[in-house]
């Protein structure tokens, strides 16, 4: 099934854009041993393994010196067997689920019903393709359990703003059903705060931990503060607690985003409702992971287990020989104005 594509390194020499395009550089460097891609702007730079799914070890808002995503620590920093348990490896940096999170088998009738899909999807532990191609870097993987190819597409907007173009493309005889949701683990204090979704009314705790109850709809704001933090902060990795909810439904507004109420540092992500209509967020303090993490997740398919979204109809269908497309825009600076939404 697997029909992995070669690869090739991206062009080292230095990328500079004409007026409407910000200045970035792009360079294949080594990072902790392993073959890595960067790209930079003024003020924004990202780090890439292709060998790792395509996983980004590093966003740091350069101007304030600030990393957003949470390293190895004390694991190794290696690629992980094809079908292994997502919380045995490295648990750092973003990731990207496909065709499911939780590890099922494929849910919809045909050819493929059966198919046993890993945790937390195929990509992340399988190598990626990569090039670079003017002021972006291409990177994709082939399916084994499904036939598909996943790419995504890294470039600057602006020197703040990143944004990500992704196709999932069925080069199969038959309509699949998937969800793909962004997993980008972002290192959290107790003065970070998550911003939600302005027009989020209502929370479906899907992972209650020790403080929430899995299963049970949430109004927002939940009208006690105590109750409200459970949901928009994290506590220390001492608590060794953890929890995900989802904004219930359909989003009408495609925006999230963390503030550091000390530092003034803010990272949002941006996309268009109508294409991802699901957020999710997961809150980890020290359950599975040795900080204190929140993960953002934007997702065309609700919820984590694609035979429970193929039960509620809300997965992703992708006819045979159809492309689906979707992006996802990154935006760092300083200030709460990065925002537009709920504070």
């Amino acid at each position: 099934m697997n029909h992995p594509p070669g690869s090739r390194s991206p062009d080292p020499a230095p990328h500079r854009g004409g007026s409407r395009t910000p200045s970035c550089r792009i360079r294949y460097s080594v990072y902790r041993g392993l073959r890595s891609v960067e790209m930079e702007s003024g003020e924004v730079k990202l780090i890439m393994l292709p060998e790792l799914g395509g996983k980004i070890v590093s966003l740091a808002y350069t101007p304030g010196a600030k990393e957003w995503l949470v390293d190895s620590g004390t694991r190794a920093l290696r690629r992980a067997a094809y079908g292994s348990a997502f919380t045995a490896a490295d648990m750092s940096g973003w990731d990207e689920c496909f065709p499911t999170i939780v590890a099922c088998p494929y849910p919809a009738e045909g050819a493929y019903q059966g198919a046993l899909l890993p945790d937390h999807g195929e990509l992340w532990s399988v190598p990626w393709r990569t090039c670079a191609e003017g002021e972006r870097v291409v990177c994709s993987a082939a399916g084994r359990a499904l036939p598909y190819t996943f790419t995504r597409t890294m470039r600057f907007l602006d020197e703040r703003t990143l944004r990500f173009d992704y196709e999932a493309a069925n080069w199969g005889g038959e309509t699949l059903s998937v969800l793909w949701a962004a997993h980008p683990q972002f290192l959290c204090t107790e003065h970070t705060r998550i911003v939600l979704p302005e027009g989020t009314d209502r929370l479906l705790c899907v992972d209650g931990g020790r403080t929430l109850e899995a299963g049970r709809s949430y109004r927002w704001p939940t009208g006690s503060p105590v109750l409200d933090d459970t949901f928009t902060r994290a506590g220390p990795a001492t608590l060794q607690d953890c929890r995900k909810y989802y904004v219930s439904g359909r989003l009408r507004a495609g925006t999230i985003g963390l503030y550091d109420e000390q530092s003034g540092h803010g990272l949002s992500l941006a996309w268009q409702p109508d294409v991802v209509p699901y957020v999710g967020v997961w809150i980890d303090e020290g359950a599975f992971n040795e900080r204190t993490v929140c993960a953002l997740e934007p997702s065309n398919g609700y919820y984590d287990v694609l035979s429970e979204a193929c039960r509620r109809g809300t997965q992703l269908r992708i006819g045979a020989g159809q492309t689906a497309k979707w992006h996802l825009d990154v935006r760092m600076g300083q200030g709460e104005t990065l925002f537009h939404a709920n504070m």
